[in-house]
């Protein structure tokens, strides 16, 4: 992990937080004492985990964790009173935040630091496939945009828009998109 978010208002949390973190390679490791240093943090730098102990002297901690979940892909951790955990679960588990009561052990704070990294990773990589998705059907629109404006200018029938991209793609050795831009900027006034 590159970036933690430890928000705590006790320095000794946040210490031994740290400590903990460290046996994993962390980058950096960023504190705040309270909710608005923390949202201040949030909209500053991108971060891969954030560390909620709950409460904090200016809230308890519940709507911070669903700002972070919306405003960033970090991996959310709320850590609530055994007390509160199951009603502050029920609320912020649908925006992704999870929920572990306290007291905690090294060990069962551990494997949920390393069930949450793996989980971002691979939302990560899905994120990354849609976005890849979203880009091909966007040239395919583009394709077949300058593949119309071929058919209604130039006469031309669809497969001979067709081959007529590709066969200028391969002659100026570009993609069909750059061609495909090219013949809109040419016809489309």
């Amino acid at each position: 992990m590159d970036a933690i978010l430890i928000v705590s208002s006790t320095s000794a949390v946040m210490a031994v937080l740290g400590d903990l973190l460290r046996l994993e390679s962390v980058g950096r490791i960023v504190t705040a004492q309270t909710g608005a240093e923390a949202r201040r943090a949030i909209t500053e730098q991108d971060f891969d985990l954030i560390l909620i102990d709950s409460p904090l002297p200016d809230e308890a901690g519940d709507d911070l964790s669903i700002v972070a979940s919306e405003k960033t892909t970090a991996g959310i951790i709320l850590m609530v009173d055994s007390s509160r955990a199951y009603d502050v679960s029920d609320v912020v588990e649908d925006f992704g935040v999870f929920t572990l009561p306290k007291p905690l052990s090294p060990e069962f704070f551990y494997q949920a630091v390393k069930l949450l990294s793996a989980s971002r990773k691979r939302v990560m990589k899905l994120e990354n496939e849609n976005l890849k998705l979203q880009q091909k059907i966007e040239e395919i629109r583009i394709v077949d945009r300058a593949k119309l404006v071929l058919i209604q200018v130039l006469k031309m029938t669809e497969p001979q828009a067709q081959r007529y991209i590709e066969k200028q793609s391969m002659n100026l050795r570009q993609t069909r998109l750059a061609t495909a831009e090219n013949i809109l900027r040419t016809y489309e006034q």
